[in-house]
């Protein structure tokens, strides 16, 4: 058998109309696709959205009912799993706890058949790929959780996979090592330009590590976009809510101009927006507007939107301070305020006025 040998460019997958179906329940519902040959493409949604089914179906664990899932424009649903040239990261490792190291990640180049000189060589290149030269003798028992998710990730590389998927690899790391890990996958992935297809639930995760995230829901796509897409304009209640922090706020559109236009709330306030296409007076809508977007005003200083409200709760985390703002009638605002704390300006019981420009209010249907 032929040795791998080094792949300069990982492959394109699309995904056409991919269902799959356990007895009554939908689990991926016509979902279609496309990424790209080199990108790290993440499938984000909340636990049982059909993220993990996806990747499953893309990997071969599972058979669609229906749809087709292609590499390169070539149909892979024929194909054995491990015909498909494709690596696999999972949440749990996956190390096997009787091998050593070099063990475990030559594993997937013996069932290939590679000689033993190359394995040897194969298995040094990747150890220095994920920084662990020298790791050859040891067990996963001896290894750091960070350590052996670096493993798996060499031993899903050592065999120059086409595509990566990775299935919540970070969960079980402390935040300051998944933080780190987090960057180190996305600088192996740029270094080998191979595409990735990430599984995970959290956003600031998909967010710093994407070039585009698919958000998934009940099965479906909702949008798919660029971190700052997503994050900036978001087409619906579910993705401002799920993709970073979010205040969602009930109205009713009472204005239509040029310029701007006007979402009445419960309570009274109209909150002016930019122009959207498709509005009617009187339509039912939600009002998107991210915490670090508002401002706690100085006295005299307006912006577009400018509110007075009560501070009924003050949350300091570090470098950035939450407040609740109660502006009467059942509505409040979360803002987020960098710089130093001033426990004087805004402490709770403060009468504050609040203020955002324009665009950052976001309608979504």
């Amino acid at each position: 058998m032929t040795n791998p040998s080094p792949v300069t460019w990982g492959a394109e997958i699309q995904l056409n109309g991919l269902t799959k179906r356990f007895g009554s329940v939908v689990a991926v519902d016509n979902v279609t696709l496309q990424i790209e040959a080199g990108e790290f493409l993440t499938l984000l949604g909340p636990s049982g959205s059909g993220k993990t089914t996806t990747m499953r179906l893309i990997a071969g664990f599972d058979v669609p009912t229906a749809g087709d899932i292609l590499m390169d424009r070539s149909s892979i649903i024929p194909v054995p799993t491990y015909q498909r040239n494709i690596g696999m990261v999972f949440q749990n490792y996956a190390l096997f706890p009787h091998m050593t190291v070099f063990q475990n990640i030559a594993f997937p180049l013996e069932m290939r058949r590679v000689e033993k000189d190359k394995i040897v060589s194969e298995v040094a290149r990747v150890l220095e790929l994920v920084q662990l030269p020298g790791y050859e003798k040891r067990y996963p028992r001896q290894l750091s959780g960070g350590q052996q998710q670096r493993i798996a990730l060499a031993r899903a590389l050592v065999f120059n996979p086409r595509v990566l998927l990775m299935d919540e690899p970070l969960g079980s790391l402390d935040r300051k090592l998944r933080e780190h890990m987090e960057l180190e996958i996305k600088h192996i992935q740029e270094r080998l330009h191979i595409t990735v297809v990430y599984v995970t639930h959290d956003q600031e995760e998909a967010l710093v590590m994407s070039d585009r995230i698919a958000v998934i829901n009940q099965g479906k796509i909702e949008q798919v976009g660029t971190p700052q897409e997503l994050y900036e304009r978001p087409k619906s209640r579910f993705v401002a809510d799920f993709v970073g922090e979010t205040n969602l706020l009930q109205g009713e559109v009472s204005e239509l101009g040029a310029a701007y236009s006007t979402i009445g709330l419960k309570n009274g306030a109209r909150i002016r927006v930019m122009p959207m296409e498709g509005l009617i007076i009187g339509q039912r809508v939600s009002l998107a507007i991210r915490p670090a977007t508002i401002r706690i005003l100085t006295l005299g200083e307006q912006l577009a939107n400018s509110y007075t409200g009560v501070v009924d709760e003050v949350i300091y985390v570090g470098e950035i301070t939450k407040y609740r703002i109660d502006l009467g009638g059942g509505e409040s605002l979360m803002v987020k305020q960098a710089g130093r704390f001033d426990p004087q300006r805004c402490c709770r019981g403060t009468s504050v006025t609040i203020g955002w420009d324009l665009v950052d209010a976001k309608v979504v249907l």
